[in-house]
């Protein structure tokens, strides 16, 4: 990684690149979860997980890419236990640099997100956030890739039944009369 040659591999290699990897992780799992809690969570799975992997093979050199691999797959563990027990989603906070309209339509479909079943949720952030095939998608989740598309349906079946209609004006844009 960097000039750092004695330390490349074994727990070592890792403590060696946790400064530098851990904010490519963690943004990596924040981004695909949307509840920092549950990325801080996450991501220290995925520390534990790398720290196990390198003590049992002494000669595997820790890198970013593989941390996100090990990420990836913590985040499909959280998922599929998250199918077993419903958890509501909390309110996204107001960040104040996007635009109003922007921000609102991002918190309501947040929320719409929120309302779906873990394995819906799980499966339209893997294709349309996390923006990966299909095929990797239904391995992430442990499926087909034919029931990963059966799942993607219904899922965006749901995401439109759920998400709120859109309140119309027939005045346009106007304020107070």
């Amino acid at each position: 990684m960097s000039g750092d040659q004695s330390a490349s591999s074994g727990p070592e290699g890792l403590l060696a690149v946790y400064d530098q990897a851990l904010p490519a992780v963690y943004g990596f799992v924040v981004r695909r979860c949307a509840d920092r809690r549950t990325a801080e969570d996450v991501t220290s799975e995925t520390f534990l997980a790398a720290m196990d992997s390198v003590r049992r093979h002494q000669d595997t050199e820790p890198t970013t890419p593989w941390l996100i691999g090990i990420a990836r797959h913590k985040l499909a563990d959280h998922w599929r236990r998250a199918q077993r027990t419903p958890e509501p989603v909390e309110d996204v906070p107001d960040h104040g640099d996007n635009p109003w309209d922007t921000e609102l339509d991002r918190m309501v479909a947040h929320h719409t997100l929120g309302q779906l079943t873990p394995i819906h949720r799980a499966v339209l952030t893997l294709r349309y956030v996390d923006d990966l095939p299909v095929g990797e998608c239904a391995e992430i989740l442990g499926r087909t890739v034919g029931a990963t598309e059966a799942l993607l349906t219904r899922a965006k079946r749901a995401f439109r039944a759920a998400y709120p209609e859109p309140q119309r004006q027939s005045s346009g844009r106007g304020g107070h009369a």
